[in-house]
């Protein structure tokens, strides 16, 4: 998905500005909350715990201004697998070592590193969670609990469909429910006015199918929430530092503090190319993210991320600083102290709808595409073979199949992997030489060098001593050069000869 680059002032209207952002991105925090709660196997306040302590205490801390944090559709599935292998007493430990190894990360300036991960294997990544999402909630749809992997969920799905009857119980009416919310999601996506563009979709859906099942009584599952959400926050124990000697939890910790970083960053720089304004500083991120998530695992929480769907509704919106994540904290909070009985009317199967969608868009069949199309095949079945495993096996599984498959991109310039950065200053411009192989291992130095150059001057980026460039370091290139010229920065590239480097020359 493109985005225009939003100007953004902190004149005098800004305050106003961040206030009416953080009603947006409320609104749209709400329902994925607690779905993706549900979706992971806990209670829906855990996730609204989450989106609490991601917004106030997360929001006051961040490196990126206008990216919103909470509970992620992207670590569903491994919690979910988590709390079913392990218990949900191992989520708490887990986190909190995961939230320590987060922070520490930032403190080394490791931030730049994630960044480094390839795309084919993070939208694989995210497609795979995708299919499992959309397996795992097609049976919340009948009032269902998903089954403990994905291969179940995708072979009892026909099973599912065919154990409907011409009567109508409970698991029809759920089932209508949920395609309620999908249709009600879907049909204002598509035909909303103008004036009410910024109201979300899954909002709609989620009143819709609340709104039919209250007026008809329908006998449906609804949300379970307590009437007071500090309920929900589980103070830890002297089991809890047990618990973090342990091997397992160690490395289960450590699992997801890798992906939860990874997919922080990578929405962190998609929401820098939404506006023009101040650029992430990527291990102070990193940091916020680890107090984050240290704090959740004390709270027996869900873990967090940056997530992009409430970052992008933050920047459409107007917001102009992190007051817009702080305050959309501080409106869930009211919300579920103040009215917790309304999200009790809040059908199962409509945040099951919710998540089904959600799980849809992850799998980006567009953007394998565009990588067959700009790089040819490798990169392609990276993506594919990434998906595949994380559906077969697990998350981390996945994750490594792709990175591991990313090495064979190297092997034609094992012996040449080295990049100098020749960087010069002049009164009337400034000059970048590349030299050498520019693949992912190098990208860190890269992107430094490239973020450090003036943005007052014309810049000239020579890229004729450039022998390879590998498709991470085309994308992120290509990116910068985008947003650089859409802010007004005159950059001329020399010496783009390569299948992947002609693409800097036509960057608008």
């Amino acid at each position: 998905m493109a985005f225009a680059p939003q100007a953004r002032s902190a004149g005098g209207g800004g305050a106003l500005r961040d206030v009416t952002a953080s009603i947006v991105v409320f609104l749209v925090a709400m329902p994925l909350c607690m779905g993706i709660a549900v979706a992971s196997g806990v209670a829906p306040e855990q996730g609204l715990i989450t989106g609490v302590t991601g917004g106030i205490v997360v929001g006051a801390l961040a490196g990126s201004p206008l990216q919103v944090s909470g509970p992620a559709a992207g670590l569903a599935v491994i919690v979910f697998e988590l709390v079913q292998s392990k218990g949900l007493s191992a989520l708490g430990p887990i986190l909190v070592a995961a939230g320590i190894i987060q922070f520490v990360a930032g403190v080394a300036r490791l931030g730049n590193w994630f960044r480094a991960i390839s795309p084919a294997v993070v939208h694989g990544m995210l497609a795979g969670i995708g299919v499992l999402i959309v397996v795992g909630q097609f049976h919340v749809l009948f009032d269902a609990k998903p089954r403990p992997s994905g291969l179940e969920n995708l072979w009892g799905m026909p099973g599912r469909l065919m154990g409907l009857s011409g009567t109508v119980g409970s698991a029809e009416m759920a089932f209508a429910i949920g395609l309620v919310t999908i249709g009600a999601m879907l049909g204002w996506e598509k035909l909303r006015p103008a004036a009410l563009r910024l109201v979300p979709g899954a909002l709609v859906g989620v009143v819709t199918a609340t709104l039919v099942a209250w007026a008809l009584a329908l006998p449906v599952s609804r949300v379970v929430v307590p009437a007071n959400i500090f309920a929900g926050v589980k103070a830890p124990g002297p089991e809890m530092l047990a618990a973090l000697a342990t091997p397992s939890i160690l490395a289960t910790a450590l699992a997801i503090a890798f992906i939860a970083s990874a997919e922080t960053l990578l929405s962190a720089a998609a929401v820098d190319r939404m506006h023009d304004g101040v650029r992430t500083d990527y291990n102070k991120e990193l940091r916020a993210q680890g107090v984050g998530n240290l704090l959740c695992g004390m709270a027996g929480a869900l873990p967090m991320t940056g997530v992009i769907v409430r970052s992008s509704a933050n920047v459409q919106a107007g917001a102009v600083s992190r007051r817009s994540s702080i305050l959309h904290g501080v409106w869930i909070l009211g919300f579920v102290a103040l009215l917790p009985w309304l999200l009790r009317e809040i059908p199962m199967a409509a945040l099951g709808g919710i998540l089904v969608v959600t799980g849809v868009r992850l799998v980006s069949v567009s953007h394998v595409r565009h990588l067959f199309s700009h790089y040819g095949l490798l990169p392609a079945l990276i993506w594919a073979a990434t998906l595949a495993t994380v559906v077969a096996a697990d998350l981390l599984t996945g994750v490594l199949v792709g990175l591991g498959l990313s090495l064979l991109e190297l092997v034609p310039w094992v012996r040449r992997l080295a990049l100098r950065v020749d960087t010069s200053h002049h009164d009337a411009h400034s000059e970048i030489a590349l030299h050498g192989a520019a693949t992912f291992v190098t990208l860190p130095r890269l992107t430094s060098a490239l973020e450090r150059a003036p943005a007052d001057k014309p810049l000239r980026l020579d890229m004729s001593r450039l022998d390879y460039v590998d498709h991470t370091v085309s994308e992120m290139l290509h990116d910068w050069l985008e947003r650089r010229r859409a802010a007004g920065h005159r950059i001329d590239v020399d010496g783009a000869t390569s299948g992947s480097a002609r693409r800097f020359a036509t960057a608008k």
